[in-house]
């Protein structure tokens, strides 16, 4: 009996010379709407769905496979007597291949012209069923999703006398399963996001596979990079790699915090990092100035670091960057002087993103043991606090300044977190201490006799004046911190003796 493939997909990549090869190889083949006309229009000899079911296409197409004579063909087991009986009495015949993928409705959504009722319309459902029917059965029936196992499939079954292996089959059913899941998963987010379910009873979300990893955090452990389908166009999981060998796991996250710094100025700013802190953080005139204060914020630390920019990289900036060992630049673009200096540097990783198109807001899902924790970004900015001025003596402008600059910062620290500004610049940071003021001695620390005039930022408030007493004896002269803890005034004495403008924002920043 001669072996059928029922051929129906949206993506016709490549399809047409696997079925004129699954033709040549003796296997009839079944097909439907615009699959079919294709196919027919190719010169392949193609057996309509409609000869099939006995039935018309109905419902604009909604009806077609959704039939017994088309899942007979697929569930039967090859094996089991009854199943085989049951499919002559009925006559129905046997398919042995199923070769689909489904509408696109990823791309449809991802049209801002399209209307809910044109993602309703691409919801597929007789192609699921077809795949899942093959891959549950798929010790008699091969299911084929995906274009890039055609090449795999016609080598194997021009060597197998036109038989997939048990382990080719399983494979193909994994996949196919992946597929339906995928798909559903994405169906299911939109549904949810028009409605307005913020934490469903579910949490179903899709990544596609970017590229594999060397290994993880260490050599010893395995690692892959996953993209999100309409994930934020300005992420690392979106760029476009211009030059530079392959991103490790390490920097991937290391550039997923530098960038996540910059999106929050709208000055030209630059900031380096280093096992996800910030190391330094600039703002100026231009990128050039941004880079500069950046570097002179901690010239340490920044060797090795990654660097990203909000601004297009130009000449100059880019002499400067190459004086120093850096990983990776991140930025919305880079001259064509600027590419020329630093693709001298084979290694040097040369990210292009585009931040024009930032979703500022998104669900951010960290997995734990056995679960996973899910929350929207932190994208709270200072117009969206109400601050107030607990202290005798108010910020000057320059200090307010500062403080702004420094409080953006400050929330891309892993608390407890510490951060000194002064002159558009970080000039210390002390991040994920056990206590605030370890962390506060540990920036007073690192920016020295430049601690003298500048301002301090916190993630969260005091919980007593220690810190306060510490930053007044470096020399600060204005705090910025949530407030609200039971001893503020404590916190707000001090200040006033050391006469040390404070301000309040009511909101943290915690990073963990």
């Amino acid at each position: 009996m001669k072996k059928r493939a029922l051929v129906s997909v949206s993506d016709k990549t490549g399809i047409i010379p696997f079925v004129q090869d699954l033709e040549d190889l003796g296997i009839e083949v079944i097909s439907t709407g615009g699959t079919k006309k294709a196919l027919q229009e190719a010169g392949v000899k193609v057996i309509g769905i409609e000869e099939v079911t006995g039935f018309p296409e109905i419902m604009d197409g909604r009806v077609k496979t959704l039939h017994p004579r088309i899942h007979g063909g697929l569930l039967a087991v090859r094996d089991n007597e009854e199943h085989l009986s049951a499919l002559k009495e009925q006559g129905i015949g046997l398919i042995d291949y199923v070769i689909v993928n489904l509408y696109p409705f990823q791309q449809t959504i991802e049209n801002p012209d399209s209307t809910y009722d044109d993602a309703i319309e691409n919801i597929d459902i007789g192609g699921p069923s077809m795949i899942r029917a093959a891959a549950k059965n798929h010790r008699d029936v091969a299911v084929i999703v995906d274009s890039k196992d055609y090449p795999v499939i016609l080598e194997e079954l021009k060597q197998n006398d036109g038989e997939l292996t048990e382990m080719r089959r399983r494979k193909l059913a994994a996949k196919a399963f992946r597929h339906t899941a995928s798909y559903d998963a994405l169906i299911a987010e939109y549904l949810t996001t028009q409605v307005g379910d913020e934490a469903p009873e579910t949490l179903t979300v899709t990544y596609n596979q970017k590229q594999m990893l060397r290994y993880g955090e260490n050599p010893h452990q395995q690692a892959a990079f996953y993209e999100r389908p309409l994930g934020n166009p300005a992420s690392i999981a979106n760029a476009e790699q211009l030059h530079g060998k392959e991103l490790s796991y390490n920097n991937i996250n290391d550039a997923d915090a530098a960038l996540a710094v910059v999106r929050d100025f709208t000055d030209p700013a630059v900031a380096a990092i280093k096992h996800m802190n910030p190391c330094g953080v600039g703002v100026g005139e231009s990128v050039f100035e941004a880079y500069e204060k950046a570097y002179e914020a901690d010239p340490i630390s920044i060797f090795g670091g990654i660097v990203a920019s909000n601004r297009k990289i130009d000449g100059e900036t880019a002499v400067k960057m190459k004086e120093i060992f850096l990983e990776i630049i991140i930025a919305p673009d880079f001259s064509e002087e600027a590419l020329a200096i630093l693709t001298e540097k084979k290694n040097l990783r040369l990210l292009k993103v585009n931040l024009e198109h930032n979703h500022s807001s998104e669900q951010r899902i960290t997995t734990v043991s056995g679960g996973a924790l899910m929350q929207e970004t932190d994208t709270l900015s200072f117009e969206d606090v109400s601050v107030t001025n607990p202290t005798k003596r108010e910020p000057s402008e320059d200090e307010w300044k500062q403080l702004k600059m420094a409080w953006k910062v400050v929330k891309h620290v892993k608390s407890n977190a510490i951060v000194l500004g002064k002159e558009d610049r970080t000039i210390g940071i002390g991040a994920g201490q056990m206590n605030r003021v370890g962390s506060a001695k540990i920036a007073i620390e690192q920016a020295g006799e430049e601690a003298k005039g500048s301002v301090m930022a916190s993630d969260a408030f005091f919980p007593m004046s220690d810190t306060v007493e510490t930053a007044a004896k470096a020399g600060i002269t204005a705090i910025i911190q949530p407030g609200g803890s039971k001893r503020d005034q404590e916190s707000i004495d001090k200040a006033d003796e050391y006469g040390i403008a404070m301000v309040f924002t009511g909101v943290r920043h915690f990073k963990h």
